[in-house]
């Protein structure tokens, strides 16, 4: 690690909620409406300007996102918050217009297996998709994102080569996309491949904004985070209380957790505009609707900031 690459750490840190998608889509406890939209509404009054609201999809595969129009429905939008939606076909695209959603995400894998099982298309078949999808969404007058799933390794395949995952990120902006994201949906991920793989992005890609979506399934999260952020990346994916995963992968549980993620930044002087006593209230009140704990961490050791402000020592 170089001087210039640990100076390259950003002032300000943007994060997109996604517990109420990929944290909600991997647990075996249904909420209701009503729960989702509270939510989500608490989530808003954090200052997140980004929130990943639901999917559309076929309620039989993830049932736990059967009601993600009613959900639309019932939020209080906040003047500032992007809402939007996952979609994996042109079906899913015209229901996430119709349900008003802000920004269309559109995804695919970057393994023919996993792609295969998350969607049950070949990458091919996804793409012609997505080319349907961004004339659809665009004629709507909004933008759409991609995901690019499994970036950092696969679950059936093992190491996916950085060239594939750069080349579907080009036949992606091709076709439109405003924004990518870069997965690693099963925590396959290292601090060093990470920055193995956003340096030949940003060789290929200099002036394209690039999202990180990091899962913790084995403990590498935050230290991939950190990788990330030494080379400047500045746009991350989080869910609250670190609930979520891929229900189509094995071995996939565990997204980065919001509280976490906004405690280490503000630790190290990186600004993000969000409340983490709020974030750590709703995380509490998601462990309610859940009835069990989050992984998350931060709500069960504490803040250091006012453990150091009131001189606590309790704690070693």
């Amino acid at each position: 690690m170089t001087i210039m690459e640990i100076a390259a750490l950003p002032r300000f840190v943007h994060i997109r909620e996604v517990g109420p998608r990929d944290g909600l889509q991997n647990e075996p406890v249904i909420l209701s409406t009503a729960q989702k939209v509270k939510l989500i509404d608490m989530l808003a009054d954090t200052g997140l300007q980004a929130i990943e609201v639901g999917a559309f999809v076929r309620p039989q595969q993830v049932p736990q996102m059967a009601d993600t129009e009613a959900v639309f429905a019932g939020i209080a939008r906040r003047s500032g918050v992007v809402y939007s939606a996952i979609a994996p076909n042109v079906i899913g695209a015209r229901r996430a217009l119709a349900a008003g959603a802000d920004v269309v995400q559109v995804f695919l894998s970057a393994s023919e297996s996993h792609n295969r099982s998350n969607v049950n298309m070949s990458i091919e078949q996804s793409l012609a998709q997505v080319a349907e999808m961004a004339a659809l969404v665009h004629s709507a007058g909004k933008p759409f994102d991609a995901v690019l799933s499994v970036a950092f390794g696969c679950p059936f395949e093992g190491d996916v080569p950085v060239e594939r995952v750069l080349d579907l990120c080009q036949r992606l902006l091709d076709l439109g996309a405003e924004q990518l994201t870069l997965g690693d949906t099963t925590g396959m991920a290292h601090p060093l491949l990470v920055q193995e793989v956003v340096r030949a992005f940003r060789a290929r890609f200099p002036r394209q904004p690039l999202r990180l979506h990091l899962h913790s399934a084995r403990g590498a999260g935050l230290a991939n985070l950190l990788a990330g952020l030494q080379l400047g990346i500045d746009l991350f994916d989080s869910s609250i209380g670190g609930i979520g995963g891929c229900p189509f992968a094995p071995g996939a549980p565990g997204n980065l957790c919001t509280e976490d993620v906004v405690h280490l930044l503000h630790e190290m002087g990186i600004a993000t505009g969000l409340n983490l006593p709020a974030l750590m209230a709703t995380a509490r009140e998601l462990e309610r609707m859940l009835g069990h704990e989050v992984p998350g961490q931060t709500i069960k050791a504490g803040i250091c900031k006012h453990l150091r402000d009131r001189g606590d020592s309790s704690l070693s």
